[in-house]
């Protein structure tokens, strides 16, 4: 049986829904009769790895002084080649990982650094490449794809740091083109972490400026205020296939983090089941269509093994757009994929097997080019001052 590394935590705002996250993945898997090791990066980027790390009551207790209590997770880079090798420390041994099943939110984690590491070391991995998990973290770059896809989104204007402490008056009008309300927005930053809801101009500058203590670069986006919230999960590689669609019940004029993950358990993790509808309260050409969009998005973004894209659908005019893409959604959306027919366990292998599958097809790329410039630039006595 392959051992499998869960990967959770990471500096991230994320952090502690990862954990989560982590959590039910590891419980998951070792339902399945897979052996699983915990790797757990702390909000200062240290890396551990223990057993205890495998239970919820580890997290609750409020660990402190961890350095003392785990121990320390070094990867062995010489030996890691096609698989991730934990240097063993006094009275250990190497720990070997086949798989690594990254349960990262946000930054330093699902944002593509993670997947670039597991690229350089030529490890199997779930989840989307390098490239996709980078292009979705960014909602501007996201919406960018949509619409030269004709993929429809909602009008939307984003700047950085720097323009926006330059030249805040010509932000402003072009927000202001947008019509009010808007939606205010960390660019790369998910969780519904630093958004906020204006009305006005001195709403729209304080949300601003939370948003920018969370990233450096913003988007500001037209809000429909006849708002249905619902999102459809995909899972596959190539032929990529949609969840039902659930519609999500909001009480803030937006699906905030408390919605999301506080109130009443949480919508996001399929416990608060008041605020979740499955299937949506949608048509079936409603249905249909968004359930086709949110594969299309999958591909064009270049997704793989699981995505979550999210939807906004205008109840007065029957329109939806696409919003934005959760490549490691939280919880896995687990509860969304048992109520259309994929238990958790069922998930879990179909995610591995889908890792499995594409490192196969990897292997039939050729990495290497076999050239002579070297000794070309020997026998030319090639000067490479200043290169």
């Amino acid at each position: 049986m392959k051992t499998i590394g869960v990967f959770f935590g990471s500096r991230s705002p994320e952090h502690d829904v990862s954990i989560l996250t982590g959590q039910l993945i590891i419980s998951g898997l070792k339902k399945c009769g897979y052996n699983v090791i915990p790797v757990y990066i702390d909000k200062k980027g240290k890396w551990y790895s223990d057993a205890r790390l495998a239970s919820m009551k580890f997290f609750t207790q409020n660990p402190t002084d961890l350095d003392k209590k785990l121990e320390a997770f070094n990867i062995d880079f010489n030996k890691s080649t096609g698989k991730i090798v934990k240097q063993s420390g006094f009275l250990k041994s190497n720990a070997i990982f086949d798989i690594a099943f990254p349960a990262f939110h946000g930054q330093n984690g699902e944002d593509g650094t993670f997947q670039g590491l597991c690229e350089m070391l030529n490890v199997p991995y779930v989840g989307c490449d390098v490239t996709s998990s980078a292009m979705t973290m960014d909602k501007v770059l996201t919406k960018m794809i949509y619409k030269a896809n004709n993929i429809p989104t909602v009008d939307f204007v984003y700047f950085n740091l720097n323009e926006w402490r330059v030249d805040k008056k010509n932000v402003i009008q072009q927000i202001k083109g947008l019509n009010w309300p808007v939606i205010i927005k960390p660019a790369r930053l998910g969780s519904s972490i630093g958004i906020s809801k204006a009305k006005d101009q001195k709403e729209l500058e304080f949300g601003i400026e939370v948003a920018l203590h969370y990233d450096e670069k913003v988007i500001v986006e037209k809000m429909i205020e006849s708002l249905v919230d619902v999102t459809c999960c995909v899972i596959g590689n190539d032929n990529p296939i949609p969840s039902l669609i659930q519609e999500s019940v909001f009480s803030s004029g937006f699906f905030s983090y408390e919605d999301k993950y506080l109130k009443g358990g949480g919508a996001q993790t399929g416990k608060a089941t008041q605020s979740i509808i499955i299937p949506a309260r949608l048509n079936s050409k409603i249905t249909k269509e968004i359930q086709d969009a949110a594969v299309s998005a999958y591909k064009v973004l270049g997704c793989s093994g699981i995505a979550r894209v999210d939807f906004l659908y205008d109840k007065k005019t029957a329109k939806w757009y696409a919003n934005e893409v959760n490549t490691l959604p939280g919880t896995l959306y687990h509860h969304l994929w048992k109520a259309s027919g994929v238990p958790f366990e069922e998930l879990l292998k179909k995610l591995i097997g889908y890792a499995e599958e594409k490192y196969q097809k990897k292997k039939q790329i050729t990495y290497t080019f076999n050239s002579n410039i070297l000794t070309q630039a020997s026998s030319n006595k090639l000067s490479l001052k200043g290169v």
